[in-house]
C-alpha cells in the first residue's frame, strides 16, 4: 500500500463509492488508487485529467478560476473530483444513488492530507 493508501481508504468508506484514487492532472496517470475489481482505473484517471484540464481552460476563460470540485454523473454512476495540490486531483468512483456530498467531504479531506 502507497503512503496515500489510508487517505483514499477515507473516501472508499463511504457507502456506494466503488473506488478512490490520485491522479497527475499533467499525464492522466495514477499516483495512487483504491479500487474495486472491475473498475478501469487507468481509463478513469486519464479521462478525469483530460476533463480537469479542460474544465479549467473554460473556466480561466470565462474568468470564473480554477475547478474546486467536479461531478460527472452518469446513468450507472458517477465520478468526482477535487483539485489536491502538486497538479493532483483526488477521484472517487461512485454508485448512482451515492450521497454526494459526504463523497464531496472526503475528497475534501483528502486534498488536504496530500498537501
Amino acid at each position: 500500500m502507497s503512503a496515500y493508501g489510508p487517505v483514499l481508504e477515507g473516501i472508499t468508506r463511504v457507502p456506494g463509492v466503488r473506488g478512490a484514487m490520485l491522479v497527475s492532472v499533467k499525464d492522466g496517470l495514477m499516483v495512487s488508487d483504491h479500487l474495486v475489481e472491475g473498475v478501469k482505473g487507468a481509463a478513469v484517471a486519464a479521462l478525469a485529467a483530460s476533463l480537469a484540464q479542460r474544465v479549467s481552460r473554460v473556466l480561466a476563460a470565462a474568468g470564473a478560476g480554477a475547478p474546486a470540485f467536479w461531478h460527472l454523473h452518469a446513468s450507472d454512476g458517477a465520478i468526482l473530483a477535487v483539485a489536491a495540490p502538486e497538479d493532483l486531483l483526488v477521484v472517487a468512483i461512485t454508485a448512482p444513488d451515492v450521497n454526494a456530498g459526504l463523497v464531496r467531504l472526503e475528497l475534501l479531506r483528502a486534498a488536504e492530507a496530500v498537501a
